[in-house]
């Protein structure tokens, strides 16, 4: 068994848009080596629930998970995206099996503590050392290649609303106990850029000093910086490297070739 993993997050620019997925799938699918997919789905399960008459409750731009909501992303994060990522692997001949935490206990995570804003049912997970990875590793055996829904679960019978690039970190630290762990955060950029209206100015190497003299200079787009804060957070932990790129140039960022930003210690 490969000691290599790669996990690879996609968010609503790839699933949102029919070509944009389908030309991901077909190039995830051959990235080689065993590899996770996470999924979130925010802007798709906001459509459907505008259908059905449901508006979005967002405060500081997070969602609010109240019982309907979290009725509607489980069905639509765990269902539709969730097994319609899966069968169109299949199509692939890449053998996916979907997933959310709860399943075989992989993501324990407790509903976040009410401060000074109740988000209802929306799922902080336990520290990294909780994820089964004995259970992903007998996936990795087998040649099966698990699509994780941004779900997890409170042990207590509450499935819980959880951040889909907080699923991708921990999973990755927690794999990097027993694997050489890339995580790859796929977006609408090329990379973290030095110039947010310059699609060209992509930053391809990122080290703690520079960061630090960057974000010091304010000269990184405050919306990235959570995102990268994680990534510095998840290499401390043990991952091997952190990537973040354009979904369209999965395969070359997979190969540690020179697309996106690599992200080390």
């Amino acid at each position: 068994m490969s000691t290599k993993i790669s996990v690879i997050k996609i968010g609503g620019n790839v699933l949102d848009n029919a070509d944009n997925l389908e030309r991901f799938l077909t190039d995830f699918s051959l990235v080689p080596g065993f590899k996770v997919l996470v999924h979130g789905g925010g802007t798709i399960a906001s459509e459907i629930g505008k259908k059905m008459g449901m508006e979005p409750i967002m405060i500081n731009g997070r969602r609010v998970t109240d019982a309907n909501t979290l009725h509607l992303v489980t069905m639509v994060y765990g269902g539709l995206l969730n097994k319609n990522l899966v069968a169109q692997l299949q199509a692939r001949k890449c053998n996916a099996l979907g997933l959310t935490g709860a399943d075989a206990n992989v993501i324990p995570a407790h509903k976040r503590p009410v401060k000074d804003i109740d988000y209802g049912f929306v799922g902080d997970v336990e520290s990294p050392d909780q994820v089964n990875v004995a259970f992903l590793a007998s996936l990795a055996e087998q040649g099966i290649v698990p699509v994780f829904a941004a779900l997890t679960h409170d042990g207590e019978g509450s499935l819980l609303n959880t951040n889909a690039d907080t699923i991708a970190s921990t999973l990755a630290v927690a794999l990097s106990t027993r694997f050489e762990v890339n995580l790859i955060y796929c977006f609408e950029k090329k990379g973290v850029l030095l110039n947010v209206e310059d699609e060209t100015s992509v930053i391809h190497h990122l080290q703690p000093n520079y960061y630090a003299e960057l974000k010091d200079k304010g000269a990184i787009f405050a919306g990235m910086l959570p995102k990268l804060d994680n990534a510095f957070a998840a290499l401390e932990q043990g991952v091997k490297a952190v990537v973040i790129g354009d979904a369209a140039e999965i395969q070359d960022i997979a190969a540690g070739g020179k697309a996106g930003t690599r992200i080390t210690l």
